[in-house]
């Protein structure tokens, strides 16, 4: 059996957050970790020891697939431990409101680009028995009002991985779902900027419908991360359902994720409609509390 010094791991969405984390404490454990980032600066802050920046945007196919002959054509000639789907970005509005593009965008980084990237990496994968890590979200499970495009990715991503656990188990490579609820990484920051910006660019029809419930949603979110776990705790479980050498299907990240998951399994539509409009409610402005 090789050991983790012999081993390869790529991720990507590692220029930040849980990305940059779980790519440190990758390397930190012993392998050569392939961090996937769209721009070179990125890459240099991460350099070091075990850790080999590589560009990679996982709606590019030309960078997809040069990473995949960098694998392939390992100077080392290390095998391929897992690909770690981590790559993201949070476009938040009521469907109404959100433009065509936006949901392209959306499902282009969060789902379609993730099916490429593993598509592109399964040959060393099934050369190497190796593993298939996708980060999902609690968001995969439970989707909050303005979600839309964002649960609807994640949705997608936990229906492909089922999938794809029962196409590979029978050919020795393993698929693990990563679900995390509240972690606090700069993705949420910039969704909550998208957000804003979408409620100085609606219409005075559109406010009176949504402005109050976008101003909720920045606040709960706010929040929830002010209240989750470290981009490093998140990471050390990232890394366990990387490596560990009997994984389980799903792994939670945070009280939150759990809890909400478990739910989910438990109780009927309306009744989570209730909690969630019931969790939601204290965030609205004071004058449209109900």
């Amino acid at each position: 059996m090789t050991t983790s010094h012999e081993e390869l791991v790529l991720i990507s969405g590692a220029s930040t957050g849980m990305g940059a984390a779980t790519a440190r404490e990758l390397a930190r454990r012993g392998y050569h970790v392939l961090a996937g980032v769209r721009r070179e600066a990125d890459g240099e802050a991460l350099r070091g020891p075990g850790l080999e920046p590589v560009l990679l945007d996982v709606t590019d196919p030309a960078q997809i697939e040069a990473v995949a002959r960098r694998v392939a054509a390992d100077p080392a000639r290390r095998p391929l431990r897992a690909v770690i789907n981590n790559a993201g970005i949070a476009i938040n509005a009521p469907v109404e409101l959100l433009s065509m593009d936006e949901w392209r965008r959306q499902f282009e980084v969060n789902f379609f680009g993730h099916v490429a990237v593993t598509k592109a990496l399964l040959p060393a994968l099934h050369a190497s028995s190796g593993r298939v890590v996708n980060i999902s979200s609690v968001g995969g499970k439970v989707a909050l009002p303005t979600y839309g495009a964002y649960a609807g990715a994640k949705f997608a991503m936990e229906g492909m991985s089922d999938a794809l656990r029962r196409e590979l188990a029978p050919h020795g490579v393993q698929v693990v779902v990563v679900e995390p609820g509240g972690v606090r990484t700069e993705m949420t920051g910039r969704g909550i900027e998208r957000m804003r910006g979408t409620i100085d660019a609606m219409s005075p029809a559109e406010r009176g419908r949504y402005g109050g419930l976008l101003q909720a949603i920045i606040s709960q979110a706010t929040a929830f991360t002010r209240s989750g776990l470290s981009a490093e705790a998140a990471a050390r479980i990232i890394a366990g359902a990387a490596t560990v050498r009997r994984p389980r299907a799903r792994y939670t990240v945070g009280r939150d994720a759990a809890i909400l998951t478990r739910l989910s399994r438990i109780l009927s539509d309306r009744i989570l409609d209730r909690i969630m409009a019931a969790n939601l409610r204290p965030h609205f402005p004071k004058e449209q509390r109900a």
